[in-house]
């Protein structure tokens, strides 16, 4: 299961985000108690090609592509000294394939900041040092270990090399996610679950008094996220979670206040897939139509195991049109056969977003 991990400070808004994403209606309260329990949801892609697809089939089935966010407590500046909830909380972290980094961007008296004062790009700064000391933290324990080794092994001495470049990019208070890595650095990494290799979607929270003005730190959050390769986006949270209990009719015209053109969860569900770097395909018939996941550059044999391993083994060719395609020829086979839109591919091929895929095989 594909998850998303929900960071940020103390009273930064994360419940109130993932109440809009999930509409889970979570207690929306800082964590008290030395509670760790996560709160989980998961919840379907919003896809409309997956929509159309199910409308026009009119199958028994009906799966879509799913992913789980995960509400984590608050990560206290010096968690990774074991503040707050300390490594019981970075442990949750590390199950996460991507995280989604809310920092708080509201001023309410009512609620106040844990900093004491608003500035946005210093929260950010204090949640990535934490993540950033974790995995140094991790690294300095490992390279302990093979220190003690008097005749390291062809495959220690490999790692101990790689962990050491990583602990000197580290130094330099960068996130793994911006170190050049080989396939196989990453595949030797991936036991060690680095909380800053994962891939980053920010999320500014903010409030109504913010929908049209010119935010003092909003360029600067802008460039940062630009210049470190992180997904950006913007939510008002409260606003956005109570609109989510509205008619159709008054959220649209909610949405419309605020600039909107879509709901809020759509916007970040969808981002939070794309930051994983995930694609959809389908599978498509009466009995049931699916939209499988897949890693971006992943090909038609990945697609087949994806939907079965004996797919994979026995695996001959891999029927393929594009949803475009096949939408433009008013979903209909024949039609795409007819003008050469329907292709037969090898194992090889390079699966697209939104391919329509039969595979076949012999087993």
């Amino acid at each position: 299961m594909l998850s998303c991990g929900i960071v940020g400070l103390p009273l930064s808004g994360k419940t109130t985000l993932f109440n809009v994403i999930t509409k889970a209606g979570a207690e929306v309260k800082p964590y008290a108690g030395g509670k760790t329990d996560p709160n989980r949801a998961v919840i379907p892609v919003p896809d409309a090609r997956f929509d159309k697809l199910t409308e026009i089939c009119h199958p028994r089935k009906a799966t879509p592509a799913v992913v789980e966010f995960v509400d984590l407590a608050g990560l206290s500046r010096d968690a990774s000294k074991g503040a707050g909830l300390g490594n019981s909380f970075l442990s949750f972290v590390a199950e996460s394939a991507a995280l989604v980094h809310v920092v708080r961007c509201f001023d309410n008296p009512d609620v106040p900041h844990s900093e004491e004062t608003l500035d946005p790009v210093r929260d950010w700064h204090i949640v990535e040092t934490e993540l950033i000391l974790r995995d140094l933290s991790a690294i300095e324990n490992r390279l302990g270990k093979l220190a003690e080794k008097k005749r390291p092994i062809p495959t220690e001495a490999a790692e101990q090399a790689l962990l050491e470049r990583c602990r000197d990019h580290l130094y330099e208070e960068r996130p793994l996610r911006e170190m050049a890595l080989s396939g196989e650095d990453e595949k030797a990494l991936r036991g060690f679950t680095f909380l800053t290799q994962k891939p980053e979607l920010v999320v500014l929270n903010l409030d109504e008094t913010q929908i049209s003005s010119d935010l003092p730190w909003g360029e600067a959050m802008e460039k940062l996220a630009s210049e470190r390769g992180l997904g950006l986006a913007r939510v008002f949270g409260r606003m956005e979670m109570e609109m989510a209990e509205l008619l159709p009719d008054e959220q649209a015209e909610f949405m419309a206040e605020l600039g909107l053109t879509e709901p809020g969860r759509e916007r970040l569900i969808r981002e939070a897939y794309s930051r994983l770097g995930l694609i959809s395909f389908f599978t498509i018939g009466k009995d049931e139509v699916k939209a499988w996941t897949l890693k971006k550059g992943g090909t038609a044999l990945d697609a087949a195991g994806a939907i079965h391993t004996d797919l994979a083994r026995g695996f001959i060719r891999a029927q393929v049109v594009r949803y475009d395609d096949f939408e433009a020829c008013e979903f209909s086979s024949a039609a795409c056969r007819e003008k050469g839109l329907l292709g037969l591919e090898g194992k090889d091929y390079t699966v697209r977003d939104g391919d329509i895929i039969e595979i076949r095989f012999n087993v």
